[in-house]
Formats: C-alpha cells, sequence, structure tokens
C-alpha cells in the first residue's frame, strides 16, 4: 500500500484569520440574521396570541423574541457562510 498522495492535498483555508476576515464575517452574521428575522416574522404572522386577542405588549414581545432568536442563530444556516466565501473570493474588505 502506497501512500505517497497523502503528502500533496491541499490545505484548508482558514477563515477568519485577518482582522478583515473577522469585520466581514460579523457583517456576514449580521445580513443572515436580518434574512433569518424576516423568515420568523412571515412564519408566525398568523400565530394566535396565548393570553389575549389583541395586547400591544405581546406583539412587542414576540418581535423581540424573534429578534433575539434571528441574532442567536446567526451564522448557522449557512447564508453567512456562503456570503463570506463569495465576497472573500472577490477581495471585498468590509468598513
Amino acid at each position: 500500500m502506497e501512500l505517497t498522495g497523502i503528502n500533496n492535498h491541499k490545505e484548508l483555508p482558514k477563515i477568519g484569520s485577518k482582522e478583515s476576515d473577522k469585520l466581514l464575517r460579523e457583517k456576514t452574521d449580521q445580513f443572515e440574521s436580518i434574512i433569518v428575522k424576516m423568515m420568523l416574522d412571515e412564519a408566525m404572522k398568523d400565530e394566535k396570541n396565548l393570553f389575549s386577542t389583541n395586547d400591544p405588549g405581546d406583539k412587542i414581545f414576540k418581535s423581540m423574541y424573534r429578534e433575539e432568536l434571528s441574532n442567536a442563530s446567526a451564522g448557522g444556516f449557512g447564508f453567512s457562510q456562503m456570503l463570506f466565501d463569495s465576497l472573500s473570493q472577490k477581495g471585498v474588505k468590509s468598513n
């Protein structure tokens, strides 16, 4: 069994190693968070209220909950990674 091809593998790129990569990653995660929030808003727009039929506090709470949920899940859906890969290949620098 010959193992000469093992040393000829490509090294995986190190994402986030430079300061500009960190800033670009942060921006792409923020963008993904906005997309996820829009999806959650659309998916939950017909959701029934648990405690009352027309409570403005309930609407505010649900909106804040969806926003925090989207912020917490940013970077986990793959949109951010695809955008990061595309922009980093094109040499885009975030400001």
